[in-house]
């Protein structure tokens, strides 16, 4: 009864170590702080009514960001204690145990990639990919909440342990088999892991297939492919990318599983299980998702340089072209992750070969951006900072890259700290300078009103200065043969000073995190001071002909697309548009996303550990969901023309192409 009741929970289950009795109590006191705010203003209903069961896109988008922007500051204190362990750890154990040490490496990664990478872009995209295109909302609005809520139940979930469990996964942040089988992880930390990918999987493949009919059916009249914004367009390859590689995680993770569950021998080492098998799979979903993590930057850079170098793209097409060309051969490279496996010298010269290739649309995209900016009329906002420092380390990111694409280089280098040195490098300065660049740039856009930029480029020269203190010594040890995952060394190896030189620099960007912090409360103070209309920089595409913020149905009256840079030209043409509005239909709020999701959470928690019947109230639960939602009949409405104009007069003090 007991185990049908509990599972495998005990009480050795509940928080017992320093680091998940300090984590829960801080969970604890979190809740107990925001539930004390929001009964003391009453404002559960307004949280609930205007933003949890919200289904317009920029509440989503803006949900999704401030929900990365906390698992940010988790990955980041992962980071630290990765950091400080490493640079203390010569002859000696260090603070962390070897256990705790590879669960914190694991837990950094995946929140890096799946909740905080992925989450802030998925947030920009709401926003910007339907104000773009002149679309009033996304093809599927409710499909879009319930992305939302899988990621976050997924991100919760993957929290979870320091509340019920104790332990994490301790396999690197892929679950490399035969390490994450039974046999040698025991513990639920594999499973959590496991299941907290299947749920924020899904809902990325959700949204991923929503914006991707979005783009495709629901541009404004006259927005052929070829008049779509470059950010548009690598944001529609990136859905590409995510449609095709996400279902390979969800179904390699859930075999992973079932080995776990079922005694099934898929990834074992015995009985017929092959553990190449697991590496091929993982890696066929692994290195397109660098690609969705790190295209989207290559679209919003686009848009970046042009507006402040106030001409357009040099190469519009040819930069299409470079991004469909990048999605195509990211699928073909997952091999070079194990070139030392013994494929042979004609797979290893092939994947080495595509690998290369990738640097040719790579390198057209940079050569047009430095054309976009030859003789134009270069504005030195906070926006561009982050451009040049991107450009700046993409090109060491890209020469790191070719290096390892050869088989013999890679020889030397693979699973040491080069490696490690590289994926930041294409992370940190590419996707996260890409995350801050944007953020700027479209900040008035979401909220009306600008940044401070002073203190915008402070934080530019912190995160700069302190990438390149980090990641210059973590290239010299892994020529020097650091391998990475290690918790202790040897002092007669001679690392340790470049260890120390490392967190350093962790230091440095510790201090941008704090002035981007800083910056933020201070530019919500001084908001009326830096109040920005439709277009305060000057902006080319479509977002910039709408309000700033945008009511919640983007434009009373679609503008007319005459290029891929439609506002420029209205602009230049002196556009107004006339005041005969239309009835506009809305999506109605629902709490079904919120609901499926829950339910969803607690499936997954009770498949951790084992209690049946917690599993099968999730299931029915979601099922039950799906089947009142497919009866409900009444979930758009139409706002009244007169409604619309009355919108409309709010916002009088805007003007278009001011």
């Amino acid at each position: 009864m007991k185990e049908f009741l509990f599972g495998k929970l005990t009480w050795e289950s509940l928080p017992h170590v320093w680091y998940t009795i300090g984590g829960t109590l801080f969970v604890i006191l979190m809740a107990i702080g925001i539930s004390i705010y929001l009964t003391k203003n009453k404002r559960w209903g307004w949280l609930w009514n205007e933003w949890l069961t919200s289904t317009d896109p920029k509440k989503i988008g803006t949900m999704y960001m401030i929900f990365s922007s906390l698992m940010f500051f988790r990955g980041m204190l992962d980071a630290a204690l990765i950091y400080l362990q490493q640079s203390i750890a010569a002859d000696s154990q260090g603070f962390l145990s070897a256990d705790h040490f590879q669960q914190i490496f694991t837990s950094h990664g995946d929140i890096m990639v799946f909740f905080v990478t992925m989450g802030f872009f998925f947030g920009l995209m709401n926003w910007i990919v339907p104000l773009q295109i002149g679309a009033r909302d996304l093809a599927f609005p409710f499909v879009n909440s319930l992305g939302l809520w899988l990621t976050v139940a997924g991100g919760i979930l993957i929290n979870f342990f320091f509340i019920i469990g104790g332990d994490f996964a301790n396999t690197g942040w892929l679950a490399l088999a035969p390490f994450s089988e039974l046999e040698f992880n025991p513990s639920v930390g594999v499973d959590y892991l496991i299941w907290s990918l299947q749920l924020s999987g899904l809902g990325s493949l959700l949204a991923g297939i929503n914006f991707f009919v979005t783009i495709i059916k629901k541009r404004a009249p006259g927005m052929t492919l070829l008049k779509m914004p470059l950010f548009t367009w690598n944001s529609l390859c990136a859905m590409v990318l995510i449609i095709s590689a996400f279902p390979v995680l969800t179904a390699t993770t859930l075999l992973l599983w079932i080995d776990r569950a079922f005694g099934m021998h898929f990834f074992t080492t015995d009985y017929g299980g092959n553990q190449m098998m697991y590496w091929n799979l993982i890696w066929m979903w692994g290195h397109p998702e660098v690609y969705i993590l790190v295209i989207p930057a290559f679209g919003l850079f686009s848009e970046i340089v042009s507006t402040f170098s106030q001409k357009k793209v040099s190469g519009y097409l040819s930069m299409v072209i470079a991004a469909i060309a990048i999605t195509t051969l990211s699928y073909l490279v997952w091999l070079h992750h194990f070139f030392v496996m013994g494929a042979g010298p004609k797979v290893n010269s092939f994947f080495g070969i595509v690998t290369m290739l990738i640097a040719i649309p790579a390198g057209v995209q940079v050569f047009n951006w430095i054309l976009t900016m030859y003789k134009g009329k270069i504005n030195l906002a906070s926006p561009m900072y982050w451009f040049i420092g991107f450009l700046v380390i993409f090109m060491i990111g890209g020469m790191s890259g070719i290096f390892m694409a050869s088989p013999p280089a890679d020889f030397q280098v693979h699973n040491s700290l080069f490696l490690v040195a590289h994926f930041h490098t294409m992370i940190v300065g590419v996707a996260l300078f890409g995350i801050f660049a944007g953020t700027t740039f479209w900040f008035p856009k979401i909220f009306g009103f600008k940044l401070n930029e002073r203190l915008d480029k402070r934080a530019f020269w912190l995160w700069f200065v302190g990438f390149f203190v980090t990641f210059i010594p973590i290239y010299l040890l892994g020529f020097m043969g650091a391998p990475r995952r290690i918790d202790h060394y040897d002092s007669s190896t001679g690392w340790q000073p470049l260890y120390i030189i490392a967190t350093i620099g962790f230091l440095i960007i510790t201090c941008g995190i704090i002035t981007q912090v800083y910056m933020v409360f201070k530019s919500i103070k001084e908001r009326k001071k830096h109040r920005a209309t439709g277009d305060p920089w000057n902006g080319r595409t479509l977002e910039w002909a709408s309000h700033s913020p945008p009511p919640f149905y983007n434009f009373a009256i679609i503008p007319p697309i005459t290029s891929y840079e439609p506002f420029w030209d209205l602009k230049k043409r002196g556009w107004k548009p006339e005041k005969k509005y239309k009835d506009i239909e809305c999506f109605k709020n629902t709490g079904m996303g919120f609901y499926i999701s829950t339910f969803a959470f607690i499936a997954g928690f009770a498949i951790v550990w084992h209690i049946i019947w917690l599993a099968l109230v999730g299931v029915i639960g979601i099922i039950a969901c799906i089947i009142i939602l497919s009866f409900d009949d009444d979930m758009e409405y139409e706002l009244p023309a007169a409604e619309v104009a009355k919108i409309e007069k709010t916002y009088e003090k805007d003007n278009y192409g001011s």
